[in-house]
């Protein structure tokens, strides 16, 4: 395993951290969950990314019972607030009532006494920015975490946050978006604004949930049990890549891999570690042996012949869809 710096900050997180959105008391059975976690343990995997609202907030039991007993110093444990967790009206959202009690259920759900890194879940167009981010420095003065970071917070949002934690000395660190070889939104003007703030990405969905894998072919349906068959796996989210010229575009990557003596997995994994502005890919598993295939991307170096290959082949989407909304059933 490599390690990198998250951001300018002196954390460090292992290039592949292990996540467990759609996996962890939701799609897979504890005993397989477990297996997973242990699998990168002993694969060299430090970084743990969860949320409260994964699973309705078993995610986050299933890790800290996973974790448990694990010197706790070795290991960085991320989660996230913002989406509703609860039937009430401040059971969601950036407001200080949700943020101060749900580092307490988290923190309990982990078994732990603070988080490396609390993150918000998405951005909160209806409380006031100064409300949260005082709220969040609160939490880590505290103790409750060591660090600050966001999800999916554009540009824009990305410096008002950043100026506000300076004047409340908070060391906010880090953004997670989604980003992959076929999904670079983040590259036009979230990487330049992070690169400008020293402020490091954590990235969800490398693999595109799984479509980078090559196991979904053009012309025929979805592998049985596959995340594309399962609406509680993000089956919704997963069939905007689930076309045939996508599909085609993905199928001519396979021999660049074997080229390169990687897996199709492997490939999309390292391709988006080659970013410098990304700090770690979180990788999510249901098997064991999962795991082990993506660790052997970190590390990897692509040369330049390689890059300029994939770039002709794919066609990547680098504008969100206004249009598009979103659900935590839809985004990690």
């Amino acid at each position: 395993m490599e390690f990198r710096h998250l951001g300018r900050s002196g954390l460090m997180v292992s290039e592949i951290s292990y996540g467990n959105w759609i996996t962890h008391g939701s799609q897979v059975e504890e005993d397989a969950a477990l297996a997973c976690v242990r699998a990168a343990l002993d694969s060299g995997i430090t970084t743990f990314d969860t949320a409260d609202v994964y699973a309705g907030t078993r995610a986050e039991s299933v890790l800290g019972r996973a974790l448990k007993g694990e010197r706790r110093e070795g290991l960085e444990i991320f989660t996230k607030v913002y989406w509703p967790t609860g039937p009430g009206r401040n059971d969601r959202g950036l407001s200080r009532k949700h943020i101060m009690e749900s580092i307490d259920g988290s923190l309990r759900r982990l078994q732990t006494d603070h988080v490396d890194l609390y993150q918000a879940h998405r951005y909160d167009y209806s409380t006031p920015l100064e409300e949260t981010m005082e709220a969040f420095a609160d939490v880590v003065r505290s103790g409750k975490a060591h660090y600050i970071g966001v999800s999916e917070w554009k540009a824009s949002q990305l410096r008002e946050a950043h100026a506000l934690a300076r004047e409340l000395r908070i060391p906010l660190i880090s953004n997670q978006p989604q980003y992959s070889m076929l999904w670079r939104v983040i590259e036009t003007e979230v990487i330049p604004a992070s690169e400008e703030l020293g402020i490091g990405q954590i990235v969800w969905s490398p693999m595109a949930q799984g479509v980078l894998s090559g196991k979904y072919l053009p012309g025929q349906p979805p592998p049985a049990g596959s995340r594309a068959t399962d609406e509680k796996s993000g089956a919704n989210f997963i069939a905007r890549f689930l076309n045939d010229d996508v599909l085609t575009r993905v199928q001519r990557l396979k021999p660049l891999a074997e080229q390169a003596g990687l897996t199709m997995a492997q490939l999309a994994v390292a391709w988006v570690l080659q970013n410098p502005n990304v700090a770690s890919a979180i990788v999510g598993a249901s098997r064991p042996e999962q795991v082990h295939d993506n660790v052997k991307a970190a590390g990897v170096k692509l040369d330049a012949d390689l890059l300029k290959a994939i770039d002709e082949i794919v066609e990547p989407v680098t504008e969100r869809d206004p249009a598009k909304t979103e659900s935590p059933a839809q985004r990690p």
